[in-house]
């Protein structure tokens, strides 16, 4: 052995072990949090560094993120509401359309991506210990970023339409932005856990996220929903449970703050409540994803 390959080794004899799977409880969900912040310098980098990839080598970079949803809300609006007639029951169809696809959105880019965080970057995983939490974290990081754009479009939109969210709903924007960043990113941690032995999650989180798409009133109203439960009598709870499902919630919201149109017989009742008891159901959670997360984080390296 070399002098500097045993210098290295008694190097390394002196550093302190740490356990990658740390305490139990609240307290190990507090150690992780701790490790994750102490990387926040990490966590942006990884952030800029998955902008920066999505458009690496394109013409037109991140100029893709305005064309993107502006191509989408043009698709919706002629193809769903002109031609197929969506839009006959429902005024300013294409920003109710928009405005939930924008939040939708936010969900289907936080949960795919975070889902694959961790295989997508087994080279870090393998040579160097950080958190693990920071890649499916830094997924988030980066859907939130083109999601604000998307935002931006929105709201241009919608004073281009005459139809500007000059009220106080507008505020309605920020629990349902907060409900899906904590559920899909609580999800996406298990997930992301999981997809490391066994690759078929990332697939089979491509079929949910498809069917969470018409599981939330965002091509149709949430009163039609109401409407077909009465007319079959069906239990009320099946309206309960649809409509408090976080992502409805959040659909639900965004159309309240963007969607001018909306009277409050389009929304169910107490929704602001509604959203606050979902967020702390929320913590309670992701803080269980995250103590799955950290039993199985153990074993990473050697699974990939």
């Amino acid at each position: 052995m070399s002098d500097s390959a045993q210098a290295r080794f008694e190097r390394l004899s002196l550093e302190p072990l740490t356990a990658t799977n740390g305490e139990k409880g609240l307290r190990g969900t507090w150690g992780s949090l701790r490790a994750v912040f102490s990387h926040r310098e990490l966590l942006d980098l990884l952030i800029r560094r998955d902008i920066k990839a999505r458009y690496k080598d394109s013409a037109l970079g991140l100029l893709w993120t305005l064309i993107n949803p502006i191509v989408q809300l043009c698709v919706y609006y002629l193809v769903m509401g002109q031609i197929l007639g969506a839009a006959r029951g429902i005024d300013d169809f294409a920003i109710y359309v928009f405005s939930g696809l924008t939040i939708f959105g936010l969900f289907s880019d936080t949960l795919s991506s975070s889902t694959a965080s961790i295989v997508a970057n087994s080279g870090l995983v393998k040579k160097v210990y950080v958190p693990r939490e920071v890649f499916p974290l830094s997924s988030v990081g980066s859907a939130l970023f083109t999601s604000s754009v998307q935002i931006v479009v929105l709201i241009v939109a919608c004073f281009i339409i005459g139809a500007p969210p000059l009220h106080l709903d507008i505020l309605y924007a920020i629990p349902s932005i907060l409900l899906v960043l904590l559920y899909a990113g609580a999800f996406g941690i298990l997930l992301s856990a999981l997809n490391v032995y066994l690759r078929d999650v990332q697939y089979l989180t491509q079929i949910v996220i498809m069917l969470s798409l018409w599981a939330a009133p965002i091509v149709y109203g949430w009163t039609m929903v109401s409407d077909v439960i009465a007319q079959f009598n069906l239990p009320s709870w099946l309206l309960e449970l649809y409509t408090n499902n976080p992502l409805t919630l959040a659909v639900l919201g965004f159309h309240r703050a963007f969607w001018t149109a909306g009277t409050p017989a389009d929304y169910p009742p107490m929704l602001g409540v509604r959203m606050l008891i979902m967020f702390a159901i929320g913590l309670v959670v992701a803080w269980i994803c995250q103590r799955i997360f950290s039993r199985l984080q153990g074993n990473f390296a050697q699974e990939l």
